[in-house]
């Protein structure tokens, strides 16, 4: 203790404090109270630049309520999950926020089983809090807007198979065109990965179709700048032909050209949010809440009225 240490020999320790330039261990700190200040956050592929704002958010509500971040990134590899299991199990990190749509494994291990509290971003898995937009809801702001447009025949880009975000936007594109009186069989469907690659070879189909449909929305704007690019090099004019819509609202969606009507998810509000409800399960027994943000529709000049049908002369 302080005062059980002469001043002599506590300006001696002080002195060397200095001179080394030593720094007390946060773990050393922390031991008394089993707590590391540390928050794991699993993405899974931090090249995508989706993550960065949510990321940026996480960090400003972590920097704020004295925590540290950890990110692990997967890179959609499953066998990358077990290094972060074991993290989660020897307790090096205090809780975790789940980018990715399954919890990690390691040998029948699941991640949300160490004890420690686990929330999700973005996406929504069974038992666990989650901060996330309804992805049903904006894919009716999507339709809403083309519908009031004039368009009736769609096409739509889909995201990676299983993919809780995915299934969301496609729900909500086929509820749309069946509460209008459309069939949403009748729609062109297009397999997608939230990437650049899918929206490029959506594009090649849409342009094989005989009958195009006059919208197409795509499940994240990456596929649907890519469709964009695609399209209009052979020809096809944006919005006059076809309107186009994505869903993400990345930065990119509004320097593009034309710019890109999209769902504009309030990426670093969903980082905060998010890690503010760890925090909460962090200090307290509760149950953990969970929250859904609203996403707006940002109208730009990839949408535009649906082409008139040209009459076929006698």
């Amino acid at each position: 203790m302080p005062d059980q240490v002469s001043p002599s020999a506590r300006a001696r320790v002080m002195a060397a404090i200095q001179a080394t330039g030593y720094t007390p261990s946060a773990l050393g700190r922390n031991l008394r109270s089993q707590s590391t200040k540390i928050v794991l956050v699993v993405v899974p592929n931090l090249a995508n630049p989706f993550f960065a704002e949510i990321l940026r958010g996480i960090d400003d509500e972590l920097v704020a309520s004295g925590y540290g971040l950890v990110i692990g990134n997967l890179d959609n590899l499953p066998d990358r999950e077990p290094r972060y299991v074991d993290m989660v199990f020897a307790r090096q990190v205090d809780g975790v926020l789940l980018f990715s749509g399954r919890i990690p494994e390691d040998s029948g291990r699941l991640m949300n089983e160490a004890g420690i509290p686990v929330a999700t971003v973005c996406v929504k898995i069974a038992g666990l809090p989650y901060v996330m937009v309804n992805d049903g809801v904006a894919s009716a702001q999507v339709m809403e807007h083309l519908f009031a447009l004039g368009h009736r025949r769609f096409g739509f880009i889909e995201g990676p198979v299983g993919n809780i975000n995915a299934i969301g936007r496609k729900k909500g594109f086929r509820k749309a065109l069946k509460k209008a009186g459309l069939d949403p069989d009748a729609a062109s469907y297009w397999p997608g990965d939230f990437m650049f690659e899918s929206g490029v070879e959506a594009g090649r189909q849409f342009l094989a179709l005989k009958r195009r449909p006059t919208a197409v929305y795509a499940a994240s704007d990456h596929m649907a700048i890519a469709f964009m690019k695609t399209v209009t090099a052979a020809g096809v004019q944006i919005p006059e032909e076809v309107s186009v819509v994505g869903f993400d609202g990345i930065e990119f969606s509004e320097f593009v050209t034309p710019t890109l009507t999209t769902i504009s998810q309030p990426r670093h509000a969903l980082g905060r949010t998010g890690t503010q409800v760890l925090l909460e399960a962090l200090g307290s027994d509760c149950r953990p809440r969970s929250v859904e943000l609203d996403a707006p529709l940002l109208i730009r000049e990839s949408t535009g009225p649906a082409p008139k049908t040209k009459r076929r002369r006698a």
